[in-house]
């Protein structure tokens, strides 16, 4: 099955039913409590609640097949919005409403959605199908409307199959109007392991690692073998992507940002990546860490950072005089992606170099410390869940607390949480690889005063523990961010009580 995935065609099956039969479902006990419809009167009410300018940012995103070009000679037949990749740049101001069109021209009666990764939305816009509303089907068209309560960074994908995959995706940056930091200048970096139209599909990807290491591999080739690495754990990926792209462009034909020496460039980047961690450094500069996952940290300054799919961090950098690459080491996996800063004469460095900074101070989210005023403040939980991370490559069973997603029935093993409760979730990795696990609807903080995070990467056989106030009603996935994990089933649905 190569372009249609076959969570596209439940979906597809599902969508008449709507995401309202999700308002009762049963916790595995007999009993079956009533959850928050995704489109009730407390999601309403919520909404009501976000402090708004009254200001509407009309746009439109058009989900179509494309031939991409990725630099170097190298095209794509791919799928885009509006024929680009990474997507046209999305920037508001906090507070605004966005009202998005999105229309779905994709081929073969493909469903998709949009998905805002990192927004604190009405849980009726969040783009999560079936749970959270119909997936819109190939020729029709769905408006996603919802107030930009908290200023970031952070990007919008599908949330239908393996989708994620493929070239839908865009950033998303939502700006404040007082903004504290200090800096001349601003690049937004898009992140991505690419294979679709060049040597597969995703869902050729996937059909291939369903089979399991045990059913021989004896497709395209698509598994990576042997890729390890110390700062993950072990292994590193599953997936051998023949390009590592830095905002769309291949590292033998880089995209350049172009500046002036003794600036300073405030970096937002984005892993949009499916199966694959970046370890970022730009050559001969050391970056300042200021925020994550749209949220500021005390902070630090680093050589390099590790970044997992669906992260994000700012950074601060004052540039030097000459030309110096920015590079996307794929970790563990080999190979890298690339762009160049040019604020100055010299020849462009080559596409294979590889700063001292990589092998310098490497960030990761478990240094950074949550600012005061958006730290939690302590308080003994009212609730706390175990969240079994579980499966191999063996059998790519992958799940959450034993139990794969069942798409026909998201919601029947839900976990419950009600309003105004402080929640615990403790991640416990079973598994001997590396998972992003994304939270959709809140932030979450790290422990009792690191970072606030709504994606973290939780390292084989170790424990993270996370803390949320339950303030945003509805159902909410959470699942691990690598986009094959997350379509085997390591996904579950956090669901307020009514």
């Amino acid at each position: 099955m190569n372009d249609i995935s076959r969570r596209s065609l439940l979906l597809a099956a599902l969508g008449a039913a709507g995401a309202s039969t999700l308002a009762a479902c049963t916790n595995g006990s007999g009993s079956t409590p009533a959850l928050v419809s995704p489109s009730g009167s407390a999601v309403a009410a919520a909404e009501k609640r976000r402090a708004g300018t009254g200001t509407v940012r009309n746009m439109s995103l058009t989900a179509a097949p494309a031939v991409l070009d990725l630099g170097g000679g190298v095209t794509a037949k791919s799928w885009a919005f509006s024929g680009q990749v990474p997507g046209k740049e999305i920037r508001v101001s906090v507070g605004d409403t966005l009202a998005a069109e999105l229309s779905n021209q994709l081929p073969n009666k493909t469903t998709t959605s949009l998905h805002w990764h990192g927004i604190a939305l009405r849980n009726d816009m969040d783009g999560a199908p079936p749970v959270t509303q119909r997936a819109v089907r190939a020729g029709s068209n769905f408006t996603y409307r919802f107030i930009t309560g908290t200023p970031g960074t952070y990007f919008v994908h599908p949330h239908v199959g393996v989708q994620l995959d493929r070239g839908l995706y865009a950033p998303l940056i939502v700006e404040d109007p007082n903004e504290p930091l200090s800096y001349d200048d601003e690049w937004v970096v898009v992140l991505d392991d690419w294979i679709d139209g060049v040597t597969g599909t995703p869902d050729e990807v996937y059909d291939e690692l369903r089979q399991g290491m045990a059913g021989g591999m004896h497709m395209g080739g698509f598994m990576l073998m042997g890729a390890t690495s110390d700062l993950l754990g072990g292994d590193a990926g599953d997936v051998k992507y023949p390009y590592h792209l830095v905002n769309g462009r291949v590292a033998a034909d880089p995209v350049v940002h172009r500046g002036r020496p003794g600036k300073r460039v405030r970096l937002r980047i984005i892993n949009a990546g499916g199966d694959t961690a970046y370890r970022v450094a730009l050559g001969d500069h050391r970056m300042t860490v200021t925020h994550t996952d749209g949220y500021p940290v005390e902070h630090q300054e680093v050589d390099a950072l590790l970044i997992g799919m669906g992260e994000r961090y700012d950074v601060l950098v004052t540039l030097g005089d000459g030309v110096f690459p920015l590079v996307a080491l794929a970790e563990g996996k080999g190979a890298a992606g690339r762009a160049l800063v040019r604020t100055g004469a010299g020849t462009a460095p080559r596409p294979g170099v590889r700063p001292q900074e990589l092998d310098g101070k490497i960030l990761t989210a478990a240094q950074l410390r949550a600012t005061d005023d958006i730290r939690l403040t302590s308080k003994t939980p009212d609730r706390v869940h175990r969240v079994e991370l579980t499966g191999d490559m063996h059998h790519y069973n992958w799940a959450i607390n034993g139990e794969q997603l069942d798409m026909s029935d998201p919601a029947a093993h839900p976990l419950i949480v009600e309003a105004g409760e402080r929640v615990r979730l403790d991640f416990v990795n079973r598994s001997t690889m590396w998972h992003p696990i994304h939270l959709h609807g809140h932030t979450y903080q790290l422990g009792t005063d690191g970072p606030r995070k709504d994606t973290a990467i939780v390292l084989p056989k170790k424990t993270v523990s996370v803390v949320f106030d339950a303030d945003n009603p509805g159902q909410w996935m959470l699942h691990c961010h690598n986009a094959y994990h997350a379509e085997a089933g390591m996904m579950a649905v956090l669901a307020y009580r009514a």
